[in-house]
């Protein structure tokens, strides 16, 4: 498998996402639920969901910047590179930020202000761009996957058949 995964960073960029995700979502239901017994329970997870955030991101962080340092890549895959970084990084704080602000929240057991979701939601935003630059430099500069065979060179195999014997291809 290491010879197929170059890095692990994508094995673990996607739990800050989904974490993230979900942390938004349950904070939402948690405050439209609001006197609710099941807001309760949807702001716990929503917390939960949060701290598991920050804390899978400090992993792909990691892991991230071990893939910016050894995954080989042109001038236009490094200008790639270093946006998805800096979104990144900006999402990375943020979560830090924010899983931060609500464990001060807990302290005083109020919920969490209608300016923290909307903080939340931007950081989940800054998430989402991160995510979005991460799949372009897979995606629209191949980084970080094993090259394409050449379609030409197995096109002229075929049109020569294997082990020597001709074939005709009628068009």
């Amino acid at each position: 498998m290491i010879e197929i995964i170059p890095n692990w960073h994508p094995v673990f960029v996607h739990f800050p996402i989904a974490f993230a995700t979900a942390s938004v979502c349950f904070f939402v239901a948690a405050k439209l639920l609001k006197g609710k017994t099941l807001a309760a329970q949807c702001l716990n997870t929503a917390r939960w969901m949060l701290q598991a955030a920050a804390i899978s991101a400090c992993i792909a962080a990691v892991f991230g910047w071990l893939a910016f340092n050894s995954v080989e890549h042109d001038e236009g895959g490094h200008l790639a590179m270093a946006l998805h970084r800096n979104w990144a990084l900006g999402a990375l704080g943020t979560l830090i930020l924010l899983a931060v602000w609500d464990l001060s929240f807990r302290q005083t057991a109020k919920p969490p202000t209608g300016g923290f979701l909307i903080l939340l939601i931007g950081g989940w935003l800054l998430v989402v761009s991160a995510a979005w630059h991460g799949g372009e430099l897979v995606y629209r500069h191949g980084l970080g996957v094993m090259a394409l065979p050449d379609m030409h060179d197995e096109q002229d195999a075929a049109a020569h058949g294997a082990g020597g014997h001709e074939h005709t291809h009628i068009h």
